[in-house]
Parts: structure tokens; sequence; C-alpha cells
């Protein structure tokens, strides 16, 4: 058992860090205007949306049992405070860790 959890973990680290590898030595070629580039962003930030969406709407665990309300009201509160903060990211993830909490307990 032990040794397939050592196999694991090393052939996902392998992928993780070959695909890694590969990104920055093909980095240096890509221009930040090019199509490509703007393809690939554009990618990584409808994934992360897709992400978040799934989390507010069909959370798991713990967060299940919180009201769809206070997911939302949460995730306003903190898109609003994300662009009061000058697109600072740090403000909105601490903001709607304790604004959560709070409404969770108190609602």
């Amino acid at each position: 058992m032990s040794n397939n959890i050592l196999i694991v973990i090393v052939v996902t680290s392998l992928a993780t860090y070959l695909s890694r590898f590969l990104g920055v030595v093909s980095a240096e070629k890509i221009k930040e205007t090019s199509k490509i580039f703007r393809w690939f962003n554009c990618l990584a930030y409808s994934t992360l949306a897709a992400l978040i969406a799934r989390i507010v709407i069909f959370p798991s665990g713990t967060l299940s049992e919180v009201d769809y309300l206070i997911r939302f009201i949460v995730v306003i509160l903190s898109i609003a405070i994300f662009f009061l903060t000058k697109k600072n990211l740090v403000y909105p993830t601490l903001f709607s860790a304790m604004i959560l909490s709070i409404l969770n307990i108190y609602l």
C-alpha cells in the first residue's frame, strides 16, 4: 500500500513539474500580446470562473450546509471589495472567509 502511494506521489509530481518546466522553456518565445498567449489567459480565467461557480452553486462538504443566499451575498461583497481595493486579491479573500463565517453563525 505505501509503495503505491509513493508511486502516485512521484508520478503526479513529475507531471506537475514537467508541465511547469515546459511552460518556462516555451514562455521565452511567446509575446504577451500574441493571440496564443491571450487564448491561454482566457482559458485560465474561464476555468477559474467555472470552478468558483461550481463551489458556490454546487458545494461539497461543510459549505453545502450554508444557505445559497449567504453564499451569493459573500460573492457579491467580495467582488465589490476586489474593485474597491484596486484589484487586490488579498482583501476580498480574507473578507470572504470572515464574512461567510459571521453570516453563517448569525443568519
